[in-house]
């Protein structure tokens, strides 16, 4: 079992910038790829970043590419997603999620453990 919970969202100009993080417990979170997903009012689920277990391999959806930075302290049972150059597009809830993503399989479904996730949203 692995829980998830995430912070830092909230309202930020279009540009600006946003650090997002997720406290995870239970014993396995080590073994488990980790990915942040936003979902949009009226709109899918959609993947954003991952980050393998080791935190040795990233992959970015290309939406998010350049701007959006993944990162993983499995010490501390952390995943952070810095974002900058933030847009109005960019505005969602965020959510974090643990399970079998790879850069070949990045559909939501194939996640085991979810959080509650995060606001985010980018005035223009």
């Amino acid at each position: 079992q692995v829980q998830l919970v995430e912070s830092g969202g909230g309202l930020v100009q279009a540009g600006g910038s946003l650090r997002l993080s997720c406290a995870a417990s239970g014993r396995t979170f080590s073994g488990y790829a980790m990915g942040w997903f936003r979902q949009a009012p009226g709109k899918e689920r959609e993947f954003v970043a991952g980050i393998s277990w080791s935190g040795s391999i990233t992959y970015y959806a290309d939406s998010a590419k350049g701007r959006f930075t993944i990162s993983r302290d499995n010490a501390r049972k952390m995943v952070y997603l810095q974002m900058n150059s933030l847009k109005p597009e960019d505005t969602a809830v965020y959510y974090c999620a643990a399970g079998g993503l790879s850069a070949s399989n990045v559909d939501y479904k194939i996640m085991d453990y979810w959080g509650k996730g995060t606001l985010v949203t980018v005035a223009s």
